[in-house]
């Protein structure tokens, strides 16, 4: 069975799980990023899906998803990412792809969540 990831820090959505359970998928739940990175250290998931959430609390990172994609890009190149995006903050999330694009496979979706637009994307990926 294939493994998600599913990193949700604020939530405001529906919970998707079902969603990707019906497209064969295995759920593993974290609620922040630095606890999935820990996950990662042992855990391999074909996706992860999180939310893109930008700040000046995050320092000198853009987002809360910076060590994330650079996780990924280093350990985990078939591991594909839907991030879950303000479209107001796009323009953050761009300087992170620029950084990253070549690196890892990126689909966001904008808020609210289509649940249809969602399932799309997972054969996109």
């Amino acid at each position: 069975m294939k493994n998600l990831l599913s990193i949700i820090e604020i939530g405001g959505y529906p919970d998707f799980s079902e969603l990707y359970k019906k497209n064969g998928y295995e759920v593993f739940k974290i609620n922040t990023v630095r606890k999935a990175l820990f996950y990662l250290n042992k855990n391999s998931p074909n996706i992860i899906v999180a939310e893109f959430i930008f700040g000046p609390k995050y320092g000198s990172f853009i987002s809360n998803v910076d060590s994330l994609f650079a996780k990924i890009a280093s350990h985990l190149p078939e591991t594909k990412l839907i991030l879950f995006v303000d479209k107001a903050e796009v323009h953050h999330l761009d300087k992170l792809r620029q950084r990253y694009d070549d690196h890892i496979k990126i689909e966001a979706l904008f808020y609210p969540i289509d649940a249809k637009l969602l399932e799309s994307h997972f054969k996109k990926l």
